[in-house]
């Protein structure tokens, strides 16, 4: 279903009154119609055809592209998410000489920074950096993903949890509750194998909760092998239940004295 300039931009105006009254379902419904009816437009990419209505039509797209990130992160779908900023990224990248800047730029690639973060794609975040300008990089939405995936590699886990308090842009908070969620995530890990038990108000400092109620609803959610009794968080099961790894020493001693002789042999 191609469509006019025109019909493109009445959809969108429907779209984006859905969007603002927070109704997803017809957001999500006029969005592929959105997305079929721009098919019909030869200056978008990869074409990049000369027309006279160029400047609009790749202004529109990238509107519409823009607006189907951050519905992606409203209905909390990061597949949706890395679909969809990749089809607008050629807007920021192949099109900056021919159409105006976009206010949303820097938060939306801050944002798709965190996402990576997020998914512990560590190598692809450090690609997607290199690739931005020296004028991007000072932007505090970069900057914000950037101090966040330092903090992270440091294990300086405090200050990943607390910049939650001060994210750039609203919608970053979607992604940093999973980032949270993941900080948590590795320290319960490192404090089961590390303790045999915690007291209550120990187990709420490492975790950095603010309440017993909220550590008591992170246990029951996430850890139900762990046990809460006598004012102490036991994690006796879980290292009952978890798989052993030792290392097997003497047969990699016995195998590395054999690797020594037949090396031996051929000299």
């Amino acid at each position: 279903m191609e469509g006019t300039l025109s019909d493109v931009s009445q959809v969108f105006d429907r779209f984006k009154a859905a969007f603002t009254r927070n109704d997803l379902s017809t957001c999500t419904t006029l969005l592929s119609q959105l997305k079929v009816m721009l098919t019909g437009f030869p200056s978008l990419p990869p074409l990049y055809c000369e027309s006279p209505t160029a400047i609009h039509e790749l202004t529109l797209a990238r509107d519409i592209f823009e607006h189907a990130v951050v519905l992606s992160v409203k209905t909390e779908d990061q597949d949706a998410f890395e679909r969809d900023f990749l089809q607008l990224k050629p807007y920021y990248t192949d099109t900056r000489d021919l159409i105006p800047p976009s206010a949303q730029e820097y938060p939306i690639l801050g944002l798709n920074l965190l996402r990576l973060l997020v998914q512990n794609r560590i190598a692809e975040f450090h690609t997607e950096l290199e690739l931005l300008s020296p004028e991007a990089l000072e932007n505090p939405c970069i900057k914000h993903a950037v101090e966040l995936e330092q903090s992270f590699m440091e294990g300086a886990y405090n200050r990943v949890l607390s910049a939650r308090q001060a994210v750039p842009h609203e919608t970053y908070v979607y992604f940093m509750d999973l980032l949270a969620k993941t900080v948590r995530d590795e320290i319960a890990g490192c404090s089961e194998k590390a303790y045999d038990y915690l007291s209550l108000q120990d187990a709420k400092q490492i975790l950095m909760f603010s309440s017993n109620q909220d550590l008591e609803e992170y246990v029951t959610e996430e850890h139900p092998e762990w046990e809460i009794r006598n004012g102490c968080v036991y994690f006796q099961k879980a290292k009952e239940s978890a798989p052993s790894k030792e290392i097997p020493s003497l047969q990699l001693i016995n195998q590395t004295l054999g690797y020594a002789r037949e090396l031996e042999r051929i000299v």
